[in-house]
């Protein structure tokens, strides 16, 4: 079928459009003729989807007007495409399943691609559904007209246009199969006249996909095993993709005699007082890690592609865990890789590595550095004074919030100091990790309340990244959603001044912010707003905070302390 074609035949006459389909390839359907739109929307239903986020757009008209006449999906109407899409990643980083986010052409597409960036880097399974110009009207110069595929191109492991309507349940099944195989993002870009297109079709369940349970037996292991057994001095450390396996992880480290580092994606996986466990590796890490992580011999890495320069060892032997073949030796000098669920290998690593002989005195060098930073944290996190330290923020929101609360991070200077700072019990952290973009605490937050209402969400912003996404504090009233974002207010760009110092480069103020009164704006939001400029207030003003069942900014002045690990 010409991209192109005016047949009229194809407007929203139902008879018409089946008359146009060739007999052979009519669909026997179990209701009547549905609207293509009608059709995306029980399709996305069928596979889960309980939510859309978006922005309005001429575009996308006949969609919206497909879920106004249905309540199982819901539109999430925002402020901005970017945090539509940044939303969307945030959902699917939380659930692991599908997230949507959709918008209108030209402009609209080009928002959203922040906010994809953050789903294509931290591999987060969303699919993007943009309108698109007429169909008579591709390629000419009609309004906002681009070539969408080229545009999203180095961010979509997919992206087709719809040029039949016939297509749709096809290439829709398979922009969502390429999103949840993959963990990637998808795009679907849709003419505007199609939405409304009536065709009979028939959806397709989702398939139940088994991964196979990779029965490993010892001797499929053996390379690595031989590996382990001739360590003296083994580290392990843990990414995100070790999630399922923490339990199985502390075994294992009792049972090979090795201390555990977090990547900051695994924070809360482990809390802070386990036996094993040293804290973080990188800037915000535990800062005494990297002395002895760089002594280890032999490195078990669990689901994690974080290597740091600077931190790690530089001939140690290590061995990769990770379900992606692709993530295997990403950047890392992996001896041995295993292409497994963390899950179920780390439990036979420990079974196997029984009459291991632990080395006393590596145990004791590793616990001397966990308990050397323990001590020195307790003692930042009680610093006093007026403008307050961000130390002290982290460790009164640590004592604040709940075993199990959501905790959304923005990107800035605050983000280290929650990595030092923090520690965890059982909170799940919510970050933009490889895109790390400002601007993606509220809408990750957002998002993380309409996925688990009955969950404590908070969010922690600098007031450079939460000055971007303001308006979405318009948002969060507007779905009545009680989440609290706590604003840590230095008047800068804090990181970016640091490392600006520390790398010798001039400062033309450019580094410098214009604040707005933050608790006037969020109260002119409807939000609730506290004030906090001295440290004696701090802890009342976060419990206030938390007990309330509102949306509440904390706005605090902080001191703009550089952080200690600083590099140009």
């Amino acid at each position: 079928m010409d991209i192109n074609s005016t047949d009229p035949t194809l407007q929203n006459s139902g008879a018409g459009v089946e008359s146009a389909q060739p007999t052979s390839n009519k669909l026997k359907t179990p209701w009547n003729n549905r609207t293509v739109a009608e059709l995306i929307l029980d399709q996305l239903k069928l596979w889960g989807v309980k939510r859309i986020y978006g922005v309005v757009g001429d575009a996308i008209l006949g969609l919206l007007d497909a879920i106004a006449k249905q309540d199982e999906i819901r539109f999430i109407a925002v402020k901005h495409e970017s945090a539509a899409a940044m939303m969307a990643s945030a959902e699917a980083k939380l659930t692991g399943a599908l997230a949507v986010c959709a918008a209108t052409m030209g402009p609209g597409l080009g928002n959203l691609l922040n906010g994809l960036g953050d789903a294509y880097l931290d591999k987060a399974p969303v699919l993007v559904i943009t309108g698109q110009a007429p169909t008579d009207k591709i390629g000419t110069e009609y309004k906002q007209y681009i070539n969408q595929q080229e545009l999203i191109r180095p961010l979509a492991a997919y992206s087709t246009q719809l040029v039949s309507p016939f297509a749709v349940v096809e290439v829709l099944v398979k922009a969502m199969q390429t999103s949840l195989t993959q963990g990637a993002v998808s795009h679907l870009s849709i003419p505007k006249d199609m939405f409304t297109m009536l065709i009979p079709s028939k959806l397709r369940p989702k398939a139940t996909v088994i991964k196979g349970a990779a029965a490993f037996q010892k001797e499929d292991l053996q390379q690595a095993l031989q590996i382990m057994e001739s360590a003296k001095q083994p580290m392990i450390l843990a990414g995100i993709g070790a999630k399922q396996a923490a339990s199985q992880l502390e075994k294992l480290a009792r049972q090979w005699g090795a201390g555990i580092l977090l990547s900051l994606g695994a924070k809360g996986i482990l809390p802070e007082s386990s036996d094993y466990l040293l804290g973080g590796i990188g800037q915000g890490g535990n800062p005494y890690a990297a002395d002895v992580f760089k002594q280890a011999d032999v490195v078990l890495l669990v689901g994690d592609t974080w290597w740091p320069e600077g931190y790690v060892p530089t001939d140690a032997r290590i061995i990769q865990i990770d379900n992606d073949p692709v993530n295997i030796a990403k950047g890392i000098p992996v001896e041995v890789g295993i292409v497994a669920q963390s899950q179920t290998v780390v439990p036979l690593l420990a079974e196997s590595l029984s009459s291991y002989k632990e080395n006393d005195d590596w145990i004791s060098r590793w616990k001397s550095v966990k308990q050397r930073w323990q001590k020195e944290n307790e003692q930042e996190g009680k610093q006093s004074g007026s403008p307050i330290h961000p130390a002290r923020v982290v460790r009164a929101v640590e004592m604040a919030v709940q075993p199990d609360a959501i905790i959304a991070l923005d990107t800035g200077n605050h983000t280290v100091w929650i990595n030092r700072n923090f520690r965890a019990q059982k909170q799940e952290f919510l970050f933009s990790g490889e895109w790390r973009t400002m601007g993606f605490g509220l809408p990750a937050a957002i998002a993380a309340k309409l996925v688990y209402p009955e969950r404590q969400v908070v969010c922690i912003v600098g007031d450079g990244g939460i000055e971007m996404v303001l308006a979405e504090l318009l948002t969060t009233v507007r779905y009545k959603l009680p989440i609290i974002v706590i604003v840590l207010n230095n008047h800068s760009l804090q990181m970016e001044r640091d490392k600006m110092q520390a790398g010798g480069f001039q400062d033309t103020g450019s580094t410098e912010l214009t604040n707005p009164d933050f608790v006037k704006l969020a109260e002119a939001c409807g939000w609730q707003g506290i004030r906090v400029d001295r440290d004696n207030q701090l802890d009342t003003a976060l419990q206030q905070a938390l007990s309330r069942n509102k949306p509440t900014l904390v706005d605090i002045t902080t001191s703009a302390v550089m952080h200690p690990e600083t590099k140009a």
